[in-house]
């Protein structure tokens, strides 16, 4: 088997093609290539495009309709790329579950190369189902439809929610068949990121013990995502900071919205700031903090509650493979590594406490002045078991004058009056109110039904859910049920990796 430095080729030739209108550069191949095995898709008998992203398409500069044709499907499954294209698989290590695996990577993606966008900015252009790699460690390679599409529509749900993400542009069955438990269609998600530079990634080149590789994946890093890093006295020091301020940032957002994600392995946790791999995840229902909703989770390390602390553990061991470059004497880095990792809880605490006033819809006053609020709803909340984002979205009514709605979420409305009526002298802005809160997210209830509808052939309920999650702010007529809280025979909930 290949070594990540060693280029090599898959059995299967892409298929030949006219010339692309696409234009795909090779930055990350080139400046790393330690860290990329050169390798090809697997061929597609029969592709078939389920759903495209045509506003993401237009963002990247690409013809929807040339991405329709057949020469456009040979791209969004890797088997037909542009003439100067290199695709490659991506090494990276990770801690997956608390435990190292030195040897991760893109074990069935490719990351095809890099495209400009309209904005001028550099995005990935990224394939997850579309065949074994030297990474696949005995896997198959391959990916099923519903887990595509699952990916596609929460990572899209979250972009309209306002929270960083990975963006999917197309989902195309293959005509390959893919067995898990029983025999299911295969199918590839292209996916668009800002990178797929992962701690993964970090930790991978530091295992290398190579600090020149390090070094230039410290400044690839800068370059691509904080770049006003490459100015600071301490760059590698910087890039910790810049990192650990956008993890504080995405998380603070995640529990806003009651986002699960369900694997947060190091090798799940960008660079960027981009939510990224939306495999076992869920948007949580009944508030509780304990909440899992992943098969594979059977400690609880990734649930609701424990996200923040998880992404600073993962932020510590970023720290650790940046200690080399901070400081030639260890102890220094330790000591600069520690001051800037103890920033983490401070901005998350500072976000999410932001976050939380808004939708709550105060304006005014500082966010002290609203904690012993919060820290009272909670309570209530779980030991009701309400629907976290039915609460959020029906206090735009409260605050309107209008209780009924919030209160019969509760058996006991008595039991919220109280806290009503403290929340209400502090005089909620209903129109904040409904900027925070979605009326719309993807109801695992929906999620399901829609994939088993798309899996059987009939897309109408995916295009309904997309077209209410994309647009998760504005309450429509005949939307109604898309805004309800499951039905009770629903669940318990599990979700499933898709590998």
């Amino acid at each position: 088997m290949p070594t990540p430095s060693t280029v090599s080729e898959s059995s299967t030739a892409s298929a030949a093609s006219p010339p692309s209108p696409v234009l795909l550069t090779t930055r990350f191949a080139e400046e790393l290539p330690e860290l990329a095995i050169s390798w090809s898709a697997a061929e597609a008998p029969d592709p078939q495009l389920v759903v495209l992203n045509e506003p993401l398409s237009h963002e990247l500069g690409l013809d929807p309709s040339w991405l329709r044709s057949p020469e456009g499907l040979r791209l969004l499954t890797g088997t037909g790329l542009p003439e100067a294209a290199a695709p490659v698989a991506q090494a990276y290590a990770g801690h997956q579950f608390g435990w190292y695996s030195p040897r991760l990577g893109d074990g069935r993606a490719l990351l095809l190369g890099e495209l400009q966008a309209a904005d001028g900015s550099l995005r990935d252009l990224h394939l997850k189902g579309s065949g074994p790699t030297p990474f696949a460690r005995g896997g198959d390679g391959f990916a099923a439809l519903a887990p595509m599409l699952r990916e596609y529509v929460v990572s899209e749900a979250m972009h309209a929610l306002g929270i960083p993400t990975t963006r999917s542009l197309a989902v195309v069955t293959t005509g390959r068949q893919v067995r898990r438990d029983s025999v299911l269609q295969g199918a590839v998600l292209a996916r668009i990121a800002s990178s797929h530079l992962r701690v993964g990634t970090f930790q991978h080149a530091r295992a290398k013990d190579d600090l020149d590789l390090l070094r230039r994946l410290v400044d690839h890093a800068i370059a691509r995502h904080h770049p006003d890093a490459a100015s600071a006295a301490n760059p590698p020091l910087a890039l910790l900071r810049g990192v650990i301020s956008a993890q504080a940032a995405l998380l603070a957002r995640w529990m806003l919205v009651g986002f699960i994600h369900g694997v947060m392995n190091t090798d799940n946790m960008t660079i960027s700031g981009e939510t990224i791999d939306y495999g076992p995840c869920a948007f949580m229902e009944a508030f509780d903090p304990a909440t899992v909703y992943s098969s594979i989770d059977q400690t609880g390390r990734y649930s609701y509650g424990n996200q923040p602390l998880v992404a600073e553990w993962n932020l510590a061991r970023f720290a650790e493979t940046l200690l080399p470059l901070i400081d030639d004497d260890q102890q220094r880095a330790v000591d600069a590594a520690g001051e800037a990792l103890r920033s983490f809880s401070r901005e998350y605490s500072a976000a999410w406490s932001a976050g939380m006033r808004l939708k709550l819809g105060l304006r005014s006053g500082q966010p002290e002045d609203s904690a012993p609020l919060v820290a009272d709803l909670f309570p209530l909340l779980q030991d009701s078991a309400v629907d976290y984002t039915s609460f959020f979205r029906r206090l735009g009514a409260a605050a309107r004058g209008d209780l009924g709605p919030v209160r019969s979420l509760f058996a006991d409305g008595a039991s919220l009056d109280q806290w009503l009526r403290r929340w209400l002298d502090r005089g909620p802005d209903p129109e904040v109110l409904d900027d925070a809160n979605p009326v719309y997210i993807p109801r695992n209830h929906l999620v399901e039904e829609a994939l088993d509808a798309a899996v059987g052939g009939d897309l109408a309920p995916l295009h309904r859910l997309l077209a209410a999650v994309t647009s998760p702010y504005r309450e429509r007529p005949g939307l109604e049920r898309w805004a309800d809280a499951a039905p009770d025979d629903f669940g318990p909930y599990r979700t499933f990796c898709g590998t």
